[in-house]
């Protein structure tokens, strides 16, 4: 019965490439477009000095407050020792404090400066710039089609 056959999707406008159904297939070109889209928000920075790694450490504490390193290294995957690097490159520039753990004498917590808080809101004031400059080329449509996908894709990474 036709009603119960899948909808086809319509044809690509010219230029375009077909929108893939398959998974296998719409994963891989799926990853390729989410990567070039983060590498290319990662060059959005308030400060070209930072890593990577050292600005994932500022926004973590940013959403999260002041952390131990433990907390930190195991939030960022990474080894405790090459979170203590990353903490004294950020501490040497004025970006995090380490104070004393008001429960444990034997921890300290890491947290934002006003000057770390500074540069997490004006890259992510730089990267929502550039991405709302990109967004505002495409028709209404489109935009509906990410505001829908920016929901799916949440379902998809969510734990």
């Amino acid at each position: 019965m036709i009603a119960d056959l899948p909808a086809t999707p319509s044809a690509p406008a010219p230029g375009e490439a077909p929108v893939p159904r398959d998974p296998a297939h719409l994963a891989g070109e799926l990853r390729v477009a989410l990567m070039r889209s983060t590498r290319r928000l990662r060059t959005m920075k308030s400060d070209d000095e930072l890593s990577d790694a050292q600005y994932s450490v500022l926004a973590l504490l940013d959403r999260t407050g002041p952390r131990t390193p433990g907390e930190l290294a195991e939030a960022e995957h990474v080894q405790p020792p090459s979170m203590t690097r990353t903490i004294g490159c950020l501490v040497e520039r004025g970006l995090v404090e380490r104070n004393a753990h008001p429960g444990d004498r034997r921890q300290l917590l890491v947290g934002l400066t006003p000057a770390g808080t500074a540069a997490v809101a004006e890259t992510r004031r730089q990267r929502d710039a550039w991405l709302a400059t990109r967004l505002a080329t495409l028709d209404p449509a489109e935009r509906d089609a990410l505001a829908r996908a920016t929901e799916i894709l949440r379902r998809v990474v969510a734990p």
